[in-house]
């Protein structure tokens, strides 16, 4: 199966891997003169290249499914979309902010793919053993998801999404948009 095939390269790369180095998360409050603006006006400007979906192939992104599919989505919470992974990004136990591990992506009503969403992963093992807080990206606090997960990861992971390249109702770092389904 091709899920337990990128988790088995995840977990190959995460030994490799283990141990933090440099990062821009960090477990405190942004400080006083954090510019949010500023720094999501630089993201968008890293990740334009991927509203393309044969960059994001091509800089190493490879689909990801949850359990249940392609598409992720949770019926009375909205929906995520298509997730890609790159997997030396994810295992390399840092966040940078211009380099997210997960591009969410869906379908327009034509069949392309559309960039939508950034998500930054940790492993939780390898961030709790070098921080004594849980990061924060963005100036907003990661998301534990524990294990088992809909994911199959194999260790409970920080996540955060940041719908930078569509609207989210519910916020701009929340999991779920409201306004969308794979259905």
């Amino acid at each position: 199966m091709k899920l337990n095939a990128i988790l088995a390269c995840i977990g190959l790369a995460l030994g490799a891997a283990c141990l933090p180095t440099t990062t821009y998360a960090h477990g405190d409050l942004a400080p006083a003169d954090f510019d949010l603006q500023e720094l999501l006006h630089h993201v968008r400007k890293a990740t334009k290249p991927f509203t393309d979906l044969q960059a994001a192939l091509a800089a190493g992104y490879t689909k990801f499914p949850d359990l249940h599919g392609d598409c992720v989505d949770q019926p009375g919470q909205g929906g995520m979309g298509i997730h890609y992974v790159n997997p030396t990004l994810v295992s390399d136990a840092e966040l940078d902010p211009m380099r997210p591990e997960f591009l969410v992506y869906r379908q327009d009503r034509h069949g392309k793919d559309e960039l939508v969403a950034l998500e930054y992963v940790v492993f939780a093992p390898y961030w709790d053993a070098a921080h004594a807080q849980p990061p924060v990206l963005f100036g907003h606090p990661m998301h534990l998801v524990r294990t088992p997960n809909r994911y199959g990861t194999p260790m409970p992971f920080y996540e955060l999404h940041v719908w930078l390249w569509d609207n989210n109702p519910n916020g701009l770092f929340n999991d779920w948009n409201p306004t969308f389904s794979c259905r």
